[in-house]
């Protein structure tokens, strides 16, 4: 039996794009392995009926990349490229304390924050992500295999960005790689409606749909995309330059708007999105790319946050004092975390939540009457928590089997021109729609359950929900 192997890499001088993809046809069989430049990556294998149709779905997948740039190489020949860890000069603050209701120290300085009415969570630069009760309590503990640079929310689901090049589904009962990134240098991260973007160091855009297929790329007039934002009809991209939107799908820009100072870090409302930028300022820029009000900080501005309704809008700056404005740009008070700067921040429920240099979580009391009774020296007693001695759940590429599908979906992955995909077969769904499905555990001809599938808002494909068993 011969084994015939491509190697090809695409990578450019800037550090935006460092990935490789190696293809093994072996008889009947393929293997793909892919990802960043100098790791592992991941793996795909297929099986076919002939060692011709092998081939042929071999050189299909080899010709799509190299229509995408990639060309031939030799493995070991590029290094890999290290990644960055946003560091800040983390300075006390000299402002009144601010009324922390709780502290959770995670252990390394957390980037990765959501918040809903259930609970609040947090990831770090060890890659450990923990989730908690709104009054503190922690429930859960997950270890990923690199920095987690972000969390974010897309409807029931909650990913983790991580250093490793990857985005993990962390909604069911173990976290699954979700979305392959492999650019050399991702900065932040968003998804909506499982169409996901990722800004890079270099000032890139990627954006990618359910299926990890290219969507788009643009290349800002910036660097260091630190901002990105998503909604239903485009992505909002804040780097060294400013502010530039783009169509959703097809990636023209629709507007750029200059900023005062580089975007640091990024919010988004239903009508504006917020730039907190190096020039000590919140920006607010409406959704047709109008600068609609400035809110102005002392220092450098790494995170912000808004209300839903606008009325409040937050700030978090470089010497660990956070800020309350009004929908005015009115300054209403500046206090002091009393744990390091805030690399991002949450409001809910009259809450501020902030994760911060020293690694922890802290939960804010900002209801008029605290801020007031804070303002006069009067704080509540924080509680101060640490992570219990509990298991730490890491991600999974195997699946438990079961014999009985019970009250589950049915799902069935099939192997079609090359490319592995995933159907419902249970009755009641349209057969010809994908599933968005973790691929490192699709096998061409296996049936899963799941607890549920969700149409995604736009239509065209379901979404997995819950957790994953194979039928066996």
């Amino acid at each position: 039996m011969t084994t015939e192997t491509t190697y090809l890499e695409q990578s450019d001088d800037a550090g935006s794009t460092h990935k490789f993809y190696e293809v093994i046809v072996s008889g009947n069989d393929v293997n793909i392995r892919y990802g960043r430049i100098g790791e592992q990556g991941q793996s795909q294998a297929s099986s076919f009926d002939t060692a011709a149709k092998a081939k042929a779905a071999a050189q299909k997948k080899i010709q799509a990349k190299v229509r995408r740039g990639y060309a031939p190489a030799v493995m070991g020949a590029r290094q890999r490229r290290a990644v960055t860890r946003r560091a800040i000069s983390s300075q006390r603050s000299t402002a009144k304390s601010a009324p922390v209701l709780w502290r959770f120290d995670s252990g390394a300085a957390a980037f990765g924050i959501f918040v809903d009415e259930r609970s609040c969570w947090v990831g770090n630069e060890r890659g450990e992500v923990f989730t908690l009760t709104p009054d503190g309590t922690v429930t859960n503990r997950y270890r990923l295999p690199d920095a987690v640079k972000c969390l974010v929310a897309d409807d029931f689901w909650i990913y983790a960005g991580c250093d490793d090049g990857r985005v993990y589904d962390l909604s069911g009962k173990v976290p699954r790689a979700a979305y392959d990134v492999a650019a050399s240098d991702v900065y932040w991260l968003d998804i909506h409606d499982g169409i996901l973007a990722a800004s890079d160091a270099a000032g890139g855009l990627t954006v990618i749909d359910h299926e990890e297929e290219s969507l788009w790329s643009a290349r800002s007039t910036g660097n260091a995309g630190w901002m990105v934002r998503v909604d239903a009809t485009g992505v909002y991209h804040g780097h060294s330059a400013g502010v530039t939107n783009y169509h959703l799908e097809t990636g023209r820009t629709r507007w750029h708007t200059p900023t005062r100072g580089s975007v640091l870090f990024g919010w988004q409302e239903s009508r504006a999105v917020y730039a907190g930028t190096s020039a000590n300022r919140v920006e607010e820029i409406a959704k047709d790319g109008a600068t609609t009000r400035v809110y102005q900080c002392d220092a450098a501005v790494y995170s912000c946050a808004a209300s839903p309704d606008g009325r409040y809008v937050f700030a978090g700056d470089s010497h660990s004092s956070v800020y309350c404005f009004d929908a005015t740009g009115t300054r209403r008070w500046k206090l002091a975390t009393g744990c390091g700067s805030a690399y991002s921040m949450q409001y809910h429920d009259e809450k501020l939540y902030l994760v911060t240099t020293s690694g922890a979580l802290a939960c804010l009391d900002v209801a008029e009457s605290a801020i007031l009774a804070a303002d006069q020296g009067v704080l509540p007693s924080t509680v101060s928590i640490k992570a219990p001695e509990m298991s730490a759940i890491a991600p999974s590429s195997t699946v438990e089997i079961t014999a009985d599908a019970g009250t589950g979906i049915v799902v069935e992955c099939v192997e079609r021109g090359g490319t592995l995909r995933v159907h419902v077969v249970s009755p009641g769904y349209d057969p010809h729609w994908n599933v968005q499905f973790p691929r490192d555990i699709r096998q061409a001809g296996a049936r899963y359950v799941v607890d549920a599938v969700a149409e995604s808002a736009r239509g065209g494909f379901y979404r997995v929900r819950g957790d994953i068993r194979r039928l066996g």
